[in-house]
C-alpha cells in the first residue's frame, strides 16, 4: 500500500510538473515580442526565489516575498489585462470547441453563424483586384466571437458577399473605402468600422493603421482580417494577432477555408 501511495504520488507530482509547463509555455507564447515579455520573466524569476526560500526555510525572506505575490495579484491583472483577454479566448477557441459536430449540440454557441458557407473565392478574388490597382483594403471576418461591439461604429448593411461588391467598396472615390468591412454568413453586415488599434511593438514599421487595426481584432477576438497596403499592394492575412504567410493566392484561400471550419 506504501509503494501504491509513493507511485500515486510520484505520478501526480510529474503531471503537475508538465502541465504547469505547457501553462508557463502558453504564456510565454502570448507576451512573446512584447514589453510584457520582460515582467513576465519578472514574475517568473520572484517565484522561483519565493519557493526556494520556502524550501530552505527562511522564514522572514519567504514571508515578504510571499506578500509580494499575494498583493500583487490585483496589479499584474491590469498589467496583463490585454493578455489575459488574449488567453482566456484562445482556451475558449480550441478546436473542439470550434468543430460543427460539436456546436450542433449547444444551440446557443451561434450553431447558426457557422452553416453558411462563406465565398472565400470572391473575398480573395477582390483582394487579388485590388493588389493589382493599390487600393487599401481592410475586410474582417467573423467567427465564433461576436463582433457586435465594433459593427455599431460604421454603417450597416446587408449585401451578399461577391467580388464587384467588395472592389466597389473599397474603391478609392467610394464613400464606403474608410474602416474595414466586416463579413458574417456571407453577408458584408458593416463598411467603414472603426477597429481597436493594436499597440504591438513588435509590428514592422513599413506597416500602417490598417495592419495595426487587424493585429488589434484579432487579438482581441478570433475573427480573420485580410488587409491590402495602399502602398505596396501587398495582401496580408492575420489572425490570433499574428501575420500569417502563405506562398500564393491558392494557398491563401485554402488557409482562410480551413481556419473558417469548412
Amino acid at each position: 500500500m506504501d509503494f501504491l501511495n509513493f507511485l500515486d504520488f510520484k505520478i501526480t507530482d510529474f503531471l503537475d510538473i508538465i502541465l504547469v509547463a505547457i501553462l508557463l509555455f502558453y504564456i510565454y507564447k502570448l507576451v512573446r515580442g512584447t514589453v510584457a515579455i520582460n515582467i513576465f520573466i519578472g514574475i517568473v524569476i520572484v517565484w522561483a526565489l519565493w519557493k526556494l526560500t520556502e524550501l530552505v526555510e527562511m522564514q522572514m525572506i519567504s514571508s515578504m516575498v510571499g506578500g509580494f505575490m499575494n498583493i500583487g495579484l490585483i496589479a499584474l491583472i491590469i498589467v496583463f489585462q490585454q493578455e489575459i483577454r488574449k488567453f482566456l479566448l484562445m482556451v475558449g477557441s480550441t478546436n473542439v470547441a470550434s468543430k460543427r459536430s460539436f456546436l450542433r449540440q449547444f444551440k446557443f454557441l451561434k450553431q447558426e453563424a457557422l452553416t453558411t458557407e462563406i465565398d472565400v473565392e470572391a473575398i480573395v478574388g477582390a483582394c487579388d483586384k485590388m493588389s493589382t490597382s493599390k487600393t487599401g483594403a481592410l475586410i474582417v471576418i467573423e467567427r465564433n466571437n461576436s463582433l457586435d461591439f465594433i459593427k455599431s461604429s460604421g454603417d450597416k448593411m446587408n449585401i451578399e458577399v461577391t467580388q464587384p461588391i467588395i472592389e466597389s467598396i473599397f474603391y478609392k472615390n467610394s464613400p464606403l473605402h474608410d474602416g474595414a468591412a466586416v463579413i458574417q454568413n456571407n453577408f458584408i453586415v458593416a463598411t467603414r468600422v472603426i477597429l481597436p488599434v493594436s499597440n504591438e511593438r513588435s509590428i514592422p514599421l513599413r506597416f500602417g493603421l490598417r495592419h495595426r487595426a487587424a493585429v488589434g481584432i484579432t487579438e482581441k477576438t478570433d475573427a480573420l482580417a485580410l488587409v491590402v497596403s495602399e502602398e505596396t499592394g501587398a495582401i496580408s492575412y492575420i489572425k490570433n494577432g499574428e501575420f500569417t504567410l502563405f506562398k500564393d493566392l491558392n494557398e491563401l484561400t485554402s488557409m482562410v477555408k480551413n481556419d473558417l471550419i469548412y
